[in-house]
């Protein structure tokens, strides 16, 4: 048979064949499994460490991304901490963009001072920036393509030439692209992760994360083991729901991609819109290189400058109706938040910063909202 597409394979990756013959795995809620007549396991032993619910979805998560594994975790942080764990060594180095996640930010700043762990929080739009910020002791490069909140886009290929060249690791958060629009594993990157509570659940009603990779060795390995030994696992009903959610991921992801270019190009001419962030419009600083690594559209985040300030950025998310005023992104409604409220101590988004997370709402609709919260 063909190599199926990722449509398809969201839908029957993972199949399980029981007894019964479901078409639809059941919840394995079991914690436990009873073991042989002489003491020996069968294929299950204790939750923590497999589930026929957990191993269902992780290797549909393996198929879509086109990788030979994938871990998954209880939340994205969880994933996160369990890369930063297992990577970093006391003593060393690590390359973040200046513009991520601020949750990473701050794992790294909280926990992994201990370590002695120094990090450089440098401009990824430009490769040489990269190179410019390797250190003797460099372990790690993070990178995080469309980044969150301001949409900077980072060339793949050339970071992780970058990279091989000098023998450093390579993770990419790929939240924000999901495997439908970037590609990274064909890239060349060590390790892709993502919060599976976003685009993969895009229902806002799971907590989850996933580390993905194409690499055998021991290091590899050692993810494996600290999913376990850690007890960063998903809960059986959680994997269940998550891989029903996975069937309609790529009808979801295209659905919002659609919306969130038109309302892209509507506020980029709006009189009330200082600036907008999103790789899709030709006027990105790094247009050229989304067109070059992404497929099947730019993502369904578009952030954007208010003109005024912090005032008049809340303002605005207080007057729309449709869009919700909450944390978080991907699903099938439409979110608007103030990232600067939500960022802690040491903010780094501009306290005009709006992220809009586009729903698959009817596009007239989110349009007319926009249009009566901006008069």
């Amino acid at each position: 048979m063909k190599k199926q597409h990722i449509q398809t394979l969201a839908v029957h990756a993972g199949e399980t064949k029981g007894k019964n013959k479901d078409i639809i795995q059941p919840i394995h809620l079991s914690t436990t499994f009873e073991r042989n007549e002489d003491g020996t396991t069968g294929e299950y032993i204790y939750t923590r460490g497999e589930n026929p619910n957990r191993i269902a979805v992780e290797q549909k998560l393996a198929q879509i991304e086109g990788a030979k594994t994938a871990i998954a975790f209880a939340s994205g942080m969880a994933a996160i901490n369990a890369l930063f764990d297992t990577l970093l060594e006391p003593n060393c180095h690590i390359i973040i963009p200046d513009d991520c996640y601020h949750g990473t930010r701050q794992l790294l700043d909280t926990f992994f001072k201990r370590w002695n762990v120094t990090t450089n929080r440098i401009d990824m739009t430009e490769a040489t920036h990269v190179e410019k910020a390797i250190q003797p002791n460099t372990k790690l490069i993070w990178i995080e393509t469309p980044s969150n909140p301001q949409l900077k886009i980072t060339d793949l290929e050339a970071v992780i030439s970058i990279a091989k060249k000098n023998n450093i690791l390579t993770v990419c958060d790929n939240t924000f692209a999901t495997p439908l629009a970037q590609k990274t594993i064909q890239n060349g990157i060590d390790y892709v992760m993502y919060s599976s509570t976003k685009f993969f659940s895009g229902h806002s009603d799971i907590l989850g994360g996933v580390v993905l990779t194409n690499k055998e060795d021991e290091l590899s390995q050692s993810i494996r083991t600290y999913q376990k030994m850690a007890g960063a696992v998903p809960s059986p009903f959680d994997c269940w729901l998550l891989n029903r959610s996975l069937a309609t991921f790529p009808l979801r992801f295209r659905a919002q991609s659609d919306n969130a270019i038109t309302i892209a190009n509507f506020l980029s001419t709006h009189p009330s819109i200082e600036k907008v962030f999103f790789p899709g419009l030709a006027s990105h600083e790094n247009h050229h290189i989304a067109k070059k690594q992404m497929q099947n559209g730019f993502g369904t985040i578009v952030s954007i400058l208010v003109k005024g300030n912090q005032e008049n950025a809340l303002a605005f998310t207080n007057k729309l109706h449709i869009f919700k005023h909450a944390t978080s992104l991907g699903g099938v409604e439409s979110l608007v938040e103030h990232r600067r409220s939500v960022e802690g101590t040491n903010p780094i988004s501009p306290e005009n910063l709006i992220r809009l997370s586009i729903g698959i709402e009817y596009i007239d609709d989110l349009l007319s909202d926009l249009k009566q919260a901006l008069e």
